[in-house]
């Protein structure tokens, strides 16, 4: 059976397709490109299905690599048969694969094993066959040189069945089973530990009792990360007694098995099976956990990342701070640093150094024309909205910016080589303003992580987030389209077919040689090969160039369409008319959903996707949690997204939640299935505890 077959089997591709993906992938496309630039050889699959397809195969291959060495090793010990052959060449399962290959599979020496090297087996088989009295009996005569007693070769036998009972097949399977749908997860505080949870953050699982297959992957980090903090004990509870009379039925071969033999099947229970598959279903339950976590980290990040950029503006970027004052940036349109200053607007400072700090405020506001404000969302950050809005300032708007990861930025080498001649704290008020004015561009040069969007990212497994993470910054950046006369380098290098080193060498280039004028100038970039400009080149854009048709989506390998159906007028065709398209198709002898693309392409020449998007939320006056009433309506930002509910900036010191239940009058089995970051909504005040600073919300406007 082809891999095509096998994939197609679990996907709702046809095979075709699944070959075609499997063959450009072989061939060094990238995702982005297959997704944009080959479906006609697709069949149209998006870039989810094309990872997904991918996924699939390196799965099988991944199986089929771990079949060949089981069976290698079984061989080699020589007890490999046709029928177990057979059977394990008809895995589709990793974990069934490795069942099978337990009792085979090279161990250090067990008592079981030294057990049988002692000639116990035989009397291992009759613990289940005979009673007490006759098994006394017959002890004595397997004691020889190497066991010494009855007792010892009774001992012997019992190990022989425990672990009989721990690498069964069919016993491993029925014990998975019964704990993944019976089994129970319960969580107590620690002795003394109250006090290492100041916050009573796992206040919840103190006392907390869940059944396992009805636990929420919030729950499964939030225990997971209680327990690795020393604040929780877990533990699993299932009906043992249950389980074991239900090996020893199947065991067994004689109505009443002897004492032994249940003794023997309890201790391989209990002893060697259980902790396994309890160690292994938490494993699976926190991979599940960890992987459903990183997906709605990536989709909070994508939608962060594709928010719409506030172009052609000059921007103020504003650090609050106590202390050390806040830190004043401007950028120009561009984003091209201008000016900085440092004013001390708050208390402890004092009176005279409040005034200046107006003074200074008011004159960069006039000298520069500055029509936005970025504020970032950290320390004082109320209190610098307050001294903006006092100053009465007219078409002057403020926006609140996260400005979690900004420090990160700061600190890092691409802000040391960005702003060489800056301290650290200058820097990040820079970022808070350019990731207002382009989040895309700025956002890129942090470590997503530090952006603060999910929920546990920090306890997620790392390579399964910057799998996540990679994925959905190429999606973004491939999407949108880069400008590559002016995208660092940290934008560049995600950029389909390039890396690092070309990133470097676009911008070193750029830098020595002045701006690309088209497209093809990129070929004479240093180590950028015909295969990487191929990827590469339809996703970056050339403003104001040479060639129009640089400043589009469309691979100049589709310039001579383009050209053939400008000349008919292609920005009026309707590309959803078929039976026009399909002529057209057949005139100039390409796929209908190249003509397509391409139409597309001349019609949207020049534009942003993110314009249509949702942008930040821009404010003149000021808002406290204390003005917040029940029943109020106001706007609001969603600021995260999590399982249980989302988070809403609505321009107050605290977010406010928006728990899951309050989303729709009908179920919703997700948030994100409404909110997404980054999306301006409407909400009503469902309650407001200004004690503990909390504010409950709900998107049901009408109760």
């Amino acid at each position: 059976m082809t891999i095509a077959k096998v994939i197609s089997q679990k996907l709702n591709y046809n095979e075709k397709q699944i070959s075609q993906v499997l063959a450009l992938t072989d061939a060094g496309n990238t995702v982005p490109f297959i997704a944009r630039y080959r479906k006609e050889m697709t069949g149209n699959l998006d870039e989810v299905a094309i990872r997904e397809i991918i996924e699939k195969a390196n799965a099988y291959l991944e199986l089929s690599k771990r079949k060949t060495a089981i069976l290698a090793s079984i061989e080699k010990q020589d007890m490999l048969t046709i029928a177990l052959a057979n059977k394990i060449k008809g895995i589709d399962n990793l974990q069934k694969l490795e069942d099978v290959y337990l009792p085979y599979k090279p161990k250090k020496q067990t008592r079981a094993m030294l057990a049988r090297q002692n000639g116990l087996t035989d009397l291992a088989t009759c613990l289940s066959k005979l009673d007490e009295q006759q098994i006394k009996k017959m002890t004595s005569q397997f004691v020889n040189k190497q066991v010494k007693t009855s007792a010892e070769a009774l001992g012997g036998a019992q190990a022989i069945v425990a672990e009989l009972v721990s690498e069964s097949e069919q016993i491993r399977e029925y014990v998975r089973h019964f704990i993944e749908n019976k089994g129970q997860l319960i969580t107590t505080l620690k002795k003394n530990a109250a006090q290492f949870d100041e916050k009573q953050i796992f206040k919840t699982y103190y006392q907390f009792e869940h059944n396992i297959n009805q636990l929420q992957n919030y729950q499964i980090l939030a225990i997971n990360r209680g327990e690795s903090e020393k604040i929780l004990s877990v533990k699993i509870s299932l009906a043992d007694d249950i389980i074991v009379n239900w090996i020893i039925n199947i065991l067994k071969k004689k109505p009443q098995p002897s004492q032994y033999f249940q003794e023997a099947v309890r201790d391989g229970y209990q002893r060697l099976l259980k902790p396994v598959l309890e160690r292994q279903i938490r494993s699976q339950l926190t991979e599940r956990a960890q992987t459903a976590a990183s997906k709605i980290f990536g989709s909070n990040l994508y939608h962060l990342l594709m928010q719409a950029p506030l172009k052609g503006q000059v921007i103020m970027g504003f650090d609050p701070g106590y202390r050390t004052g806040c830190k004043l940036a401007i950028i120009d349109a561009q984003g091209k640093f201008l000016d900085k200053e440092v004013i001390y607007p708050h208390k402890p400072a004092s009176a005279t150094k409040q005034k200046t700090a107006s003074a200074i405020f008011n004159a960069l506001i006039k000298k520069y024309q500055v029509k936005l404000i970025a504020i970032g969302n950290g320390t004082a950050s109320r209190e610098s909205v307050e001294f903006v809005v006092a100053q009465g300032l007219h078409k002057v708007a403020y926006a609140i910016v996260n400005e979690a990861g900004a420090s990160v930025y700061s600190a890092s080498d691409i802000a040391r080589s960005e702003f060489p001649q800056l301290h650290v704290e200058e820097r990040s008020a820079i970022s808070i303003a350019r990731r207002l004015q382009d989040p895309l561009a700025e956002l890129i040069k942090i470590d997503p992580k530090a952006i603060g969007v999910g929920q546990y990212q920090h306890d997620i497994n790392g390579k399964i987030l910057d799998q996540e993470v990679d994925t959905v910054i190429e999606r973004a950046v491939n999407e949108v389209g880069i400008n590559v006369n002016t995208a660092s380098e940290p934008l560049l290098q995600h950029v389909s077919g390039l890396n690092k080193t070309t990133a470097h060498n676009i911008v070193s280039f750029r830098n020595t040689q002045g701006p690309f004028t088209k497209r093809s100038d990129l070929k004479s970039v240093p180590r950028l090969g015909p295969k990487a400009y191929q990827q590469a080149i339809g996703f970056l854009r050339i403003i104001e160039g040479q060639e129009p048709l640089d400043n589009t989506d469309i691979h100049p390998e589709s310039y001579k369409l383009a050209t053939q159906l400008l000349a008919i007028g292609a920005t009026e065709i309707d590309p959803t008319d078929d039976i026009k398209i399909n002529k057209l198709a057949m005139q100039y002898q390409v796929n209908p959903l190249t003509v397509v693309d391409v139409i597309k392409g001349l019609q949207q020449a020049g534009r942003d996707i993110r314009d249509t998007l949702p942008g930040a939320l821009l404010r003149n006056d000021v808002l406290k949690i204390n003005d917040l009433k029940q029943g109020m309506q106001l706007e609001g930002t969603v600021r995260n997204v999590t399982d249980f509910g989302a988070f809403i900036d609505l321009g107050v010191k605290q977010d406010g939640l928006i728990h899951i239940s309050e989303l729709s009058e009908k179920r919703v089995k997700h948030p994100s299935e409404i909110l997404n970051v980054g999306q301006i909504i409407t909400v009503r005040v469902k309650n407001v505890d200004i004690d503990r600073q909390r504010i409950e919300l709900s998107l049901k406007l009408g109760v």
